[in-house]
């Protein structure tokens, strides 16, 4: 007897509904990655041919190009997770993914159909990658500026939240620890989007000075230094809170109070950007800005779907929204 959606709907203990727009590649339906999986384990497992039948994007291949080494890599969660969220998904639809770091841009292949390039690249870079495919992504950077589709992040009303956040908590004073940094060949400088719009918020509200602003690199022992100088630097005058534009920075801040004996958030609040998992487990724990890492690898892959499906003549970019995540690094609003 045929095995129907049916069959595989009870086992799953799913709806009807749900095993077809799965079965069938739906990338508009919300359901977990487990479920998911589930429904295909079971399909397999009753021996159900239509699922089996091969997606429209099998063995097409997709370069997902991460502008820092794999050594980098390991060290930042951020790119890390929207590297697997971007792997996750193809696997998802069929496509195959082929990782590619920085420091091996030489072995891009030649045959692939599609490049996500995770990171901030120059435009050297990314004519070099439109020459190898005429679909190109960027992720976590603006491609309008060299006709690419991209997905970024919402730094303008994110940075306005957490400056309103201290302002709630009644908070004026007001620092913000951020980062320079370069593109991938050092061909370009890429200005911190937080540190823009932190400036023009607190001049929004006459809250802004100059002297609480600290700029070093995107990296634990820079934080550290720059909290460090701060202290030194300002003393009784050291703000009642920092922004931080993202967790590693933030942790080497916190370590830089503590040894100072300078309370959290007893005498400064801290607020940091990114919200990856060290964000929870440090102590005090990190309010941070939660960035959908995951949602930005799937939206890239979809992106890259669009393309290959379709005939659009203008580029796209999409502004994926953030929540602030609140923990002991802040104090409780009065």
């Amino acid at each position: 007897m045929a095995v129907t959606l049916k069959d595989i709907a009870t086992k799953a203990a799913v709806s009807l509904a749900t095993v077809s727009r799965v079965l069938n590649y739906d990338n508009t339906l919300s359901v977990s990655d487990a479920t998911r999986h589930k429904i295909f384990e079971i399909a397999e497992q009753l021996n159900y041919t239509k699922h089996k039948h091969p997606s429209p994007r099998q063995g097409k291949k997709l370069a997902v190009v991460q502008w820092y080494t794999e050594a980098q890599e390991l060290d930042d969660l951020y790119y890390m997770s929207i590297r697997m969220g971007i792997e996750q998904h193809c696997q998802q639809l069929g496509f195959k993914a082929l990782q590619v770091y920085q420091n091996n841009l030489e072995q891009l292949p030649t045959d692939i159909d599609g490049i996500i390039a995770v990171g901030k690249f120059s435009s050297q870079q990314i004519t070099q990658f439109k020459q190898r495919s005429s679909h190109v992504i960027l992720v976590d950077y603006d491609g309008l500026p060299y006709g690419c589709d991209s997905v970024v992040t919402d730094f303008e009303h994110s940075v306005e939240n957490v400056v309103d956040t201290f302002i709630k908590q009644q908070i004026e004073d007001i620092g913000v620890i951020y980062g320079s940094e370069t593109t991938a060949d050092n061909a370009q400088d890429v200005p911190d989007p937080r540190h823009h719009y932190f400036v023009k918020k607190m001049k929004a509200e006459r809250l802004y000075q100059p002297e609480f602003v600290f700029e070093g690199r995107y990296t634990s022992e820079s934080g550290y230094q720059m909290m460090k100088q701060a202290i030194e630097k300002l003393g009784n005058k050291l703000p009642h809170a920092f922004f931080i534009a993202n967790d590693p920075m933030a942790v080497g801040a916190l370590k830089a109070l503590q040894e100072a004996n300078i309370a959290i958030p007893g005498r400064v609040s801290l607020i940091s950007f990114n919200d990856t998992s060290i964000a929870n487990y440090v102590y005090p724990g990190l309010s941070s800005v939660h960035v959908a890492t995951d949602l930005m690898g799937k939206s890239a892959v979809d992106l890259m779907v669009e393309q290959l499906d379709g005939d659009r003549e203008y580029v796209k970019k999409i502004t994926l929204g953030t929540k602030l995540i609140e923990r002991q690094s802040v104090k409780n609003r009065v």
